[in-house]
C-alpha cells in the first residue's frame, strides 16, 4: 500500500499532494485524535476540495460507549489496568535509561565503556519489548473477554465503516491524541478496509506505525524519557516517526539522540518537519532522502529501504 507522510499541517500541504496524487474520488478521513473537534473538519474538506467523507470514528466510539454500557465498563476497567502497567514501566525505564546516560557520560577505556552502553541500551531494549507484550496481552485479555465483533453496535459501525474505506480513492489520517486514535483504529477495525493508499501527519503517522513511541525533551520538568505506548496499525515498517522533531527532541544533544537511535534500531527514526513529503512504494519500500537520526545521534539522510 502507498503512504505519504507529511510534516505538522499548520501550514498545510496536504491539499498540493492530494491533488496531485488523487485528483478523482471521495476521500475517506479519519480525525479521532481531535476527540470533541473531531467533526471540525470544515478547513480540512476544503484542502480536499469538499471530497471528503469523514468516517467519524471519535463520534463511533461514544456511541458505543452510550449505547452498550457492559462494554463500557470494560474499557474503563482496561483503561486503569493499562495505566498501572505504564505507570510500572515507566519508574523500571528511568532506571535503565539513567543507567545507560551515566555508563555514557563516563570516561576510561573506549572499546570496554562501548561494550558495557551497548549491553545498557540493550536492557532498555528488553524492557520496551517486555512491555509491548504486556500491553497486548492485556489488551488481548479484554478483547477475549468481550470481542468487539460480537457487539451488536460495534459490528454495525464497523460494517459501515468498512463500506466508506470500500468507496475511497484515498485516506488521510490527521494528528490530535495519538492515544485515542490508536485505539478508535483497533476498535473498529481500519487496518482490515484499509485498501486505498493513504496521506498522513503527526499523530496520523505515529498510529500507523508498528509502535507508537511518545516522546518530548522540552516539557516544564525538563527532558522526559521516549516510551513505549503501544502498537499502532503496523500500516509503516521499519520505521518510528517523529513529528515536530526540531520543536519537541534535543536534536543538538548527540549524545542523547544516539541513544535514541540505537534503542529503537534497527527501525529508522524518521523526522517529520514542516514541509516534508515522504511517499513510499506500493511495496512499502522506503525513499532515499528522509532526514533521520543516525546511531551517533547526528541527523542525517537516510539511504532506500
Amino acid at each position: 500500500m502507498r503512504i505519504t507522510l507529511l510534516g505538522p499541517q499548520r501550514r498545510p500541504t496536504l491539499e498540493a499532494v492530494a491533488w496531485s496524487l488523487y485528483p478523482e474520488g471521495p476521500i475517506a478521513t479519519i480525525t479521532a485524535g481531535w476527540q470533541e473537534r473531531e467533526s471540525d473538519d470544515g478547513e480540512l474538506g476544503r484542502l480536499l476540495g469538499a471530497r471528503d467523507v469523514n468516517l467519524g470514528l471519535y463520534r463511533r466510539w461514544l456511541d458505543v460507549t452510550e449505547r452498550d454500557p457492559l462494554f463500557a465498563a470494560g474499557e474503563r476497567r482496561l483503561a486503569e489496568v493499562l495505566d498501572e502497567v505504564q505507570d510500572s514501566y515507566l519508574i523500571r525505564l528511568d532506571h535503565a535509561l539513567q543507567a545507560v546516560y551515566a555508563v555514557q557520560r563516563r570516561g576510561g577505556n573506549g572499546a570496554l565503556r562501548g561494550g558495557i552502553l551497548a549491553e545498557a541500551i540493550g536492557a532498555v531494549r528488553d524492557l520496551d519489548a517486555a512491555h509491548l507484550l504486556r500491553v497486548g496481552a492485556v489488551r488481548g485479555e479484554f478483547y477475549t473477554e468481550l470481542p468487539p465483533h460480537e457487539r451488536p453496535v460495534i459490528a454495525g459501525h464497523r460494517a459501515e465503516v468498512a463500506a466508506l474505506l470500500g468507496d475511497a480513492a484515498a485516506v488521510v489520517v490527521a494528528g490530535g491524541h495519538v492515544g485515542v486514535l490508536a485505539d478508535v483504529l483497533h476498535l473498529f477495525n481500519v487496518a482490515a478496509s484499509l485498501r486505498a493508499p493513504m496521506i498522513a501527519w503527526s499523530a496520523g503517522a505515529m498510529a500507523l506505525a508498528e509502535r507508537i513511541v511518545l516522546f518530548g525533551d522540552r516539557s516544564a520538568h525538563g527532558p522526559g524519557h521516549p516510551e513505549i505506548y503501544g502498537s499502532g496499525l503496523s500500516m509503516l515498517r521499519g520505521v518510528v516517526p517523529l513529528p515536530h522533531a526540531r520543536a519537541r527532541l534535543l536534536l543538538d544533544d548527540a549524545p542523547r539522540m544516539s541513544v535514541f537511535a540505537r534503542r529503537f534500531a534497527p527501525a529508522r527514526c524518521v523526522l517529520l518537519e514542516n514541509g516534508t513529503r515522504i511517499d513510499t512504494g506500493s511495496d512499502g519500500m522506503w525513499p532515499s532522502g528522509m532526514r533521520v537520526l543516525a546511531p551517533d545521534g547526528h541527523v542525517t539522510t537516510g539511504e532506500a529501504a
